[in-house]
């Protein structure tokens, strides 16, 4: 595993810097449109361009990345969010920021598509699963310190905002001079979102709403957190410790998905995580760490509702579907994320703070009541035939699907295309 980890050091290094820079500028601005007295409805929209052109750039840098290759993309658009964060401070304009915010969003989905290909084309059956782990490991990590920085300078100064510029223009030094060989750039199949809904409609609801809540609070999150009354510095402790729970409840709650009926395990998750939401409600900011265990519980639980929803598609896919589904619940998350912050951001506008957890309380009792009715009308998957649970991530690319352990057996039958394919599609619908 040491000599894993220090051929892949160069691309480890780019993701700390890369992912703590992109998460630093994420919360500084929510921070700093509250300070501009933006409302709320408007910083919703601003924010959400972000996801806009995340999801735009998952869909077509892979054309650019054919063209010009790894490195050279990798490079542009590296560049283009250092100059965007460099940009923020130099005019507080609500077209200008939505604009910067859309090719941000672009840029971020393009680098680590270049850099989860490179995850990738080191996979292999052996290592997979290690892989899989150092990556969400070294991502979730660096989100959460990258709240931490929020405290270096103040939000209404330039100086946060070159200091996000400064770690988004470093992390091209070390790929830029990476001896690795760039990997070769496949097609990216998807089903259909009708089609997938047909055989696991929990699967694509599930990681639709996933989106919806942990895109809404990453965008608004840092907004409720100012309009409650928190200072700045409290601000990044409550979104660094919202953050780290989303990495640890996945394991626990892996252990769960593989002792018992999946749909049962999405059900009780979303509830909990609903009255958790809404005793934030309840209790506000008046006790700072009563505040930060429930909003702790509400995204640790939360998060783990997209690997969940990819297990519960799994079990139903036969393995030479798995990275088609895969990446179609993927761009499901993405069509989610941007759905939340502009819903959410409407509920902040006219019912003040509360109204975002408000909000979340009310889609998760939602996916709760529709798991209900699948659960009640369609056959369960024996906990037997069920995959083993993988705890998926979805703040990623299609590139980095393809390293999920589970999809072994759909890479040993494309090494050996003769040999029958593994797995069985099951008529059952979730």
């Amino acid at each position: 595993m040491t000599r894993m980890v220090t051929s892949l050091s160069a691309l480890i290094l780019s993701i700390v810097l890369l992912v703590s820079g992109n998460a630093f500028l994420m919360t500084l601005l929510g921070v700093r449109l509250s300070i501009e007295s933006v409302s709320a409805d408007i910083i919703g929209w601003i924010l959400v361009c972000y996801s806009i052109g995340f999801v735009l750039g998952t869909l077509y840098v892979h054309r650019i990345i054919s063209r010009v290759g790894h490195i050279r993309t990798f490079a542009a658009f590296a560049a283009m969010a250092a100059v965007c964060s460099l940009l923020y401070p130099m005019a507080v304009s609500e077209p200008l920021w939505a604009i910067l915010r859309g090719l941000s969003g672009f840029s971020a989905a393009s680098v680590l598509v270049v850099i989860e290909s490179w995850f990738s084309a080191r996979a292999t059956n052996a290592n997979r699963g290690t892989l899989f782990a150092i990556y969400q490991i070294v991502f979730y990590t660096s989100v959460a310190g990258g709240q931490l920085l929020i405290n270096v300078g103040e939000p209404s100064s330039f100086v946060p905002f070159s200091l996000a510029a400064v770690l988004l223009a470093i992390a091209l030094i070390p790929l830029a001079l990476t001896r690795m060989e760039a990997p070769e750039v496949g097609p990216i199949e998807r089903l259909s979102f009708f089609t997938l809904a047909r055989e696991s409609f929990t699967g694509v609801s599930g990681a639709l709403i996933c989106g919806v809540l942990i895109g809404s609070f990453y965008a608004l999150g840092p907004v409720y957190a100012t309009l409650a009354g928190l200072e700045v510095s409290r601000v990044s402790t409550f979104m660094a410790s919202a953050i780290v729970a989303a990495m640890v409840f996945a394991w626990p709650l892996g252990l769960l998905c593989d002792r018992f009926d999946r749909r049962r395990v999405m059900f009780w998750v979303a509830m909990t995580a609903a009255v958790a939401s809404g005793l934030v409600v309840v209790f506000g900011a008046e006790r700072l760490w009563l505040l930060t265990l429930l909003v702790a519980i509400f995204t640790g639980l939360s998060a783990t509702l997209y690997p969940i929803a990819v297990a519960i598609t799994n079990d139903r896919m036969a393995s030479n579907r798995i990275v088609a589904a895969s990446a179609t619940l993927l761009l499901s998350y993405g069509v989610g994320s941007v759905i939340g912050p502009i819903v959410m951001a409407q509920l902040l506008a006219f019912l003040g703070p509360d109204g975002l957890f408000m909000g979340n309380a009310a889609f998760l009792v939602l996916l709760a009541l529709a798991t209900s009715y699948r659960i009640a009308s369609t056959e369960d998957v024996a906990v037997a035939d069920q995959e083993h649970f993988v705890p998926a991530m979805p703040e990623s690319s299609t590139a980095l699907v393809e390293i999920d352990p589970r999809n072994e057996a759909f890479h040993e039958a494309q090494e050996t295309p003769t040999s029958e394919q593994p797995g069985t599609p099951s008529e059952r619908a979730s």
